[in-house]
């Protein structure tokens, strides 16, 4: 399993983690976060179970735009020519936005954990941060095939900037006499 395939099962893992508490107990999740004790109200079981739906429906529509779960009905592999992606075409800018999204939602819990202090808020810091980083791995590096040159094995769409490869310019000097 490649990193662009954890990165979507762990993302439909984490968001289905925490809706499964919103629509299986709202009134616990309530009664934990209020300072008073009263029951809850329908108005706040309804927001939270619907919270708790969204939730789930994001983390389906992440790991069925990704190509994860192929929409195809077919049993034979789809034909792809050498430049393009086999991944679906949305692939991309799921990631982007899912990255997004546990940017923000990292930033949020590490604001609450701030002022807080509580360690609940620690792990939601942590577990967004770590699929935020690697969701950004993922639009850097992972997203393209590369130019792998048969002869040398090295990406060709690399340069020398900052660095020059001076044992290559050796060369390039040497074969030339």
């Amino acid at each position: 399993m490649d990193v662009f395939h954890a990165y979507t099962y762990s993302t439909a893992g984490w968001l289905s983690l925490q809706s499964v508490p919103l629509i299986a107990g709202p009134s616990m999740i309530i009664a934990m976060l209020l300072d008073e004790s009263r029951p809850a109200s329908a108005m706040e079981i309804y927001f939270a179970r619907s919270l708790g739906i969204s939730l789930l429906t994001v983390a389906a529509l992440t790991v069925m735009l990704t190509g994860t779960i192929p929409l195809t009905s077919s049993i034979s592999s789809p034909v792809t020519t050498e430049n393009s992606d086999p991944k679906a075409p949305y692939a991309l800018p799921t990631l982007m936005v899912t990255s997004a999204f546990h940017a923000v939602a990292a930033f949020y819990a590490y604001t609450w954990y701030a002022t807080g202090g509580q360690g609940t808020f620690a792990v939601g810091v942590a577990g967004h941060a770590l699929l935020a980083s690697v969701g950004l791995w993922c639009v850097l590096f992972a997203s393209g095939d590369g130019k792998i040159s048969r002869r040398t094995g090295a990406d060709k769409r690399t340069t020398g900037f900052p660095f020059a490869n001076s044992e290559a310019a050796k060369k390039k000097a040497g074969k030339g006499l």
